[in-house]
């Protein structure tokens, strides 16, 4: 009963921000709690039966855990995990609380948690993670972190603390040098793409592919083939056709990283064909590809949150798209942020939105993809967007930064965090 008070409190507070901002506020409580019981987190992460699994890096953290989340539930097991919204120490502290008792405990055989790498570090310390995952290296918010080597050295804090795996990318010379530093007996399981992958997308996977040497066939798990929403995934139990939530290599590399995870959580009791086919059949994450109805039109939405996405997704469109809108928002704050992405795959983009509206649409021209209109009223433009006829060749696709998508949302009157959804 020793943190029964602060769970308490934290309801209240929990309870109090949900009345003065509906939908918002889920991070106030976590504040909170962390701040007059500090232990409180760390002790019921580490509190689990089957121990705690960590999902971490620069990008690919959301589809990952939820791809493990139903990969483990497929075994039987009751899964604790957090939403991808709430990755961050204060933010986990409220997922805690949504579902733990007055003691502290909660129901579940194993935690599963997506973690910001700044601040899963911070928390290192006191966890005792099962086994680590690690997806690669990036910078991705350049005001929070500087370089590459920053964000590697939280990693390796992170991978530290693993009682019995680390799972990381082989084609990432970054994990590659981090994983030299595991020391026996926690195990490394790596997965990778083949050289043919690799080449089938000339601008890379949005990774550091700097390592020398591809993944052996046969060790780790092995992406082979990538077509449209659909994978061959090559592991040690066999070769495996696997459906993806999204189009693209990245989400087939997700795949293989939720697999390698699962097999190092499970041990003996992994069934590769369950995993499988519990991985087949999610649906897309959260904005991420998410196809959805709006005015009873099908619209695809494309969340890009740094440069690597941004390509990746891009590369992925349906070729001959012609009904794109990009609404670029307030969270970009440097627009230059964008411009190593080559956009001329586009061709045409029907409008440009966002408070950087015109800096998207800049870039843009400059890729030499024509811009029929630039409307920074984003509910405006999303309005005349969804109004017009029938695409002819592809959906109508929405391509936005987390501040567009969040707006975008809000305005079409859907789901506008990723609690809201489960």
């Amino acid at each position: 009963m020793h943190y029964a008070p602060a769970i308490l409190i934290g309801r209240i507070v929990r309870t109090l921000a949900r009345m003065r901002k509906p939908g918002g506020g889920s991070a106030v409580p976590g504040l909170v709690v962390n701040k007059i019981a500090p232990g409180f987190l760390a002790r019921t992460l580490n509190g689990f039966p089957e121990g705690l699994v960590i999902v971490t890096g620069s990008s690919g953290k959301s589809t990952i855990t939820k791809m493990l989340v139903a990969v483990l539930r497929a075994h039987g097991k009751t899964v604790f995990t957090n939403p991808s919204t709430a990755n961050i120490s204060q933010g986990l502290t409220s997922a805690l609380l949504e579902q733990a008792s007055l003691t502290g405990h909660i129901d579940g055989d194993i935690a599963v948690l997506e973690m910001d790498e700044g601040h899963g570090a911070y928390i290192a310390g006191s966890l005792t993670p099962r086994v680590v995952t690690l997806t690669n290296v990036m910078v991705d918010q350049i005001d929070r972190f500087h370089d590459s080597e920053m964000v590697q050295a939280m990693l390796a804090k992170i991978a530290a603390r693993a009682t019995e795996a680390v799972v990381l990318n082989a084609d990432d010379q970054y994990l590659q040098d981090l994983a030299a530093g595991v020391r026996s007996p926690v195990r490394v399981e790596r997965f990778g793409v083949t050289t043919e992958v690799l080449e089938a997308n000339p601008r890379g996977l949005g990774y550091a592919q700097t390592a020398t040497a591809r993944l052996p066939r046969g060790e780790g798990v092995l992406v082979t083939r990538v077509a449209g929403r659909e994978a061959e995934i090559s592991l040690p139990e066999g070769d495996y056709t696997v459906g993806l939530p999204a189009r693209g290599t990245h989400y087939a590399v997700d795949a293989a990283t939720a697999l390698g995870a699962a097999r190092q959580a499970l041990g003996t009791a992994f069934r590769a064909g369950l995993a499988v086919a519990a991985i087949s059949s999610i649906p897309a994450v959260f904005g991420r590809g998410e196809v959805v109805s709006v005015r009873g039109r099908q619209v695809e939405f494309v969340l890009v949150q740094n440069p690597a996405s941004f390509q990746l997704n891009l590369d992925s469109l349906e070729p001959g798209t012609d009904q794109i809108l990009v609404a670029i928002g307030s969270d970009v704050r440097d627009p230059s942020y964008f411009w190593p992405v080559t956009t001329s795959g586009l061709g045409r983009v029907l409008i440009a939105s966002g408070s950087k509206a015109h800096e998207i649409a800049l870039q843009l021209a400059y890729d030499d993809v024509a811009v029929d209109r630039i409307e920074s009223d984003l509910g405006r433009a999303l309005d005349d967007f969804l109004a017009l006829p029938e695409p002819a060749v592809g959906l109508k696709t929405i391509i936005f930064s987390a501040d567009g998508m969040r707006r975008t949302r809000a305005h079409l009157g859907l789901a506008t965090n990723s609690e809201e959804l489960s």
